[in-house]
């Protein structure tokens, strides 16, 4: 009996002492981590407190400010029951193909345009006209020649996002260090070669750059053109829901929108990070 019990003992003892160490250990990294995010998010965290708050306890006005519960819950809501699933997968189809087509004309014809400064003095100064010209004031006029439905949508979103990904892709290219083209050209390189291997590498970081915005204005343009003439999508919603006086759908769906624009541009820095791993810094 005395045997088992000094056998236990050590045991309890030594899964305490674990227990504590793990504990003891745990603390610091949960410090670190806090440490880590406060600075890079305290003011957005201390923003989306000051909302609820501030709405819950009536300092702003309620019908207009739901609480954030409250437009979670809805955005939950209709999620689950699917009304905004179509809503989704409409929206993310007219700005992914417009995106897809600026991206297939703007990173080629801005690769060639900084190339060759002739092409470029020739076709700048109408590609700033048309980059100064409002999107949305051409939308009208697009409609008119395109009528109302899907081609109009994606044509406005394609017009506004060509010019980030061109621009980008312009300075990408003249951006190119002179003296890594003269070496490569010094050493046989051939001019497919040099474009291969020196400028094309070169400009990539650049040309996410304007990816980056492209995808965003991609979205804010969905926005403006799902409520003209359309009885789906994201955007709609937020002007049905606005109509209707259902303000915490109306968030919900806005709250819908920041979430894939963060989404988007996630997935376009984890690219970049793949495929840029030379231009990043060595931590």
């Amino acid at each position: 009996m005395t045997y088992e019990i000094n056998q236990t003992l050590p045991r309890s003892f030594g899964r305490l002492k674990t227990s504590k160490s793990t504990g003891s250990n745990l603390a610091p990294h949960v410090r670190g981590t806090l440490a880590s995010l406060l600075p890079r998010y305290g003011l957005l965290i201390g923003f989306l407190v000051l909302w609820q708050v501030s709405s819950a306890r009536g300092w702003v006005n309620p019908a207009v400010f739901p609480p954030l519960n409250v437009i979670l819950s809805a955005l939950w809501t209709n999620l689950a029951s699917g009304a905004l699933l179509d809503d989704i997968a409409i929206s993310l189809q007219r700005s992914g193909t417009a995106f897809a087509f600026a991206v297939v004309v703007g990173i080629p014809l801005g690769l060639f345009m900084g190339q060759f400064r002739a092409v470029e003095q020739a076709l700048d100064p109408i590609l700033q006209l048309f980059r100064q010209t409002s999107a949305l004031a051409l939308y009208p006029v697009f409609i008119l020649l395109l009528g109302l439905g899907e081609t109009s949508k994606i044509f406005v979103i394609f017009w506004a996002t060509l010019f980030p990904v061109l621009l980008s892709t312009i300075g990408g290219v003249k951006e190119v260090d002179k003296k890594l083209i003269e070496m490569a050209r010094t050493y046989g390189a051939g001019p497919l070669t040099v474009f291969r291997r020196v400028i094309l590498p070169a400009s990539v970081p650049a040309i996410f750059v304007g990816l980056r915005l492209s995808a965003t204005t991609a979205l804010l343009l969905l926005i403006a053109a799902e409520m003209i003439g359309a009885n789906k999508g994201i955007g709609f919603q937020v002007m049905n829901a606005q109509y209707n006086f259902q303000i915490p759908l109306m968030f919900a769906a806005i709250l819908l929108l920041a979430f894939l624009g963060l989404a988007a541009n996630g997935l376009l820095v984890l690219l970049q990070r793949r495929l840029c791993r030379w231009s990043q810094p060595n931590v």
